[in-house]
């Protein structure tokens, strides 16, 4: 090979190794840039005192709590008017976001969805729950749906079913379960496995939801923290001032939970082990910040934190007390729920 023929073979060389170099360099920007890009978040909902608790976390880079990676830039306001706690908080919590917040208020989901990467269904009241998320999954924005996430297990399977057939992930939560008490037990090697739990919290009744949706929600989900999935019969105990249901596991283990509503309204559970029982502390703390790093974190990842397989379980599992407290306490299946629907 002559001298000139092997300046230019390196000169292309050289050329292509610079070219490629360059592509990487460009390609990492771009996914550096995709991962830091702040997502843009709609609100669906503004009857709940969340949508502004969670608004400050994302919104206010001066708070030490918080959550970076994404904002809440629209909503819409919705509302119940025949649903106390959403007739008469409505409007304060929309002027709240759009006055200091500067959250744009809009006239339909649709337009919500058409200036939002992703969205954060927040109606206090479970019955539209269903109609208000069709929009949101036909237009593949991936959504987090609060407690509570239905008013019916019906309800449930069919917004679990639209999802999968629309492939847009969804999750929904209490933010109890990512309590940082909770997990520290539920987490512990102290323990040795844990054969059973014991949950406790609020559960004040709202009329047009199965008792246990509205607020026992909250103690239901901290059991199946501890617990996981496999509940197979539950048997519920009724009063006025409280509720106790307890749930038989497939697996032979037993997870109870106590909604109350006479006396301290306390969260608080513990867990049996194998090797030690563990407890939170009273009172346990609970805080907006973490369950809202899981919901910027999904909203990022579209990978949830909580299957909808579970979210499913508990449904059942909520909506199958009341059918025991019908039956005056008798064991219910969860199937009878889950194969009727």
């Amino acid at each position: 090979m002559t001298k000139n023929r092997q300046t230019v073979l390196i000169r292309s060389v050289l050329v292509a190794i610079i070219l490629f170099s360059s592509s990487v360099l460009t390609a990492q920007h771009s996914v550096a840039q995709t991962r830091t890009a702040e997502i843009r978040i709609g609100i669906i909902g503004c009857d709940t005192s969340h949508v502004t608790a969670f608004t400050r976390l994302l919104n206010d880079k001066n708070d030490q709590n918080h959550v970076p990676g994404a904002r809440v830039v629209a909503a819409f306001k919705g509302g119940s008017p025949d649903v106390e706690a959403s007739r008469t908080r409505v409007d304060k919590f929309t002027a709240e976001l759009q006055d200091k917040w500067g959250v744009e208020i809009v006239g339909s989901i649709e337009e919500l969805c058409r200036k939002v990467d992703a969205v954060l269904l927040e109606s206090v009241d479970g019955r539209p729950h269903l109609n208000q998320v069709r929009p949101v999954l036909a237009a593949k924005k991936r959504v987090f749906i609060d407690k509570p996430f239905t008013a019916s297990y019906a309800d449930a399977s069919e917004i679990a079913r639209l999802a999968r057939e629309a492939g847009v992930p969804f999750f929904s939560s209490s933010s109890l379960r990512f309590s940082a008490d909770l997990q520290a037990i539920k987490n512990s090697d102290k323990h040795g496995g844990i054969t059973g739990a014991f949950t406790y919290g609020p559960s004040p009744t709202e009329p047009h939801h199965p008792d246990l949706f509205w607020y026992g929600i909250h103690a239901v989900e901290m059991l199946y923290t501890l617990m996981g999935t496999g509940c197979e019969s539950i048997t519920r105990t009724h009063t006025n001032g409280a509720d106790v249901v307890v749930g038989k596991w497939k697996d032979g283990r037993i997870g109870t939970m106590r909604g109350i509503r006479d006396g301290k309204q306390d969260y608080g559970a513990v867990a049996f082990g194998l090797k030690a029982s563990l407890t939170t502390p009273s009172p346990m703390k609970s805080d907006y910040r973490f369950l809202v790093v899981e919901i910027v974190k999904f909203f990022q990842t579209g990978v949830p934190p909580i299957q909808p397989e579970e979210t499913l379980e508990i449904m059942a599992f909520m909506e199958a007390a009341d059918l025991s407290k019908a039956r005056g306490g008798a064991p219910v299946a969860l199937s009878e729920i889950t194969q009727k629907n």
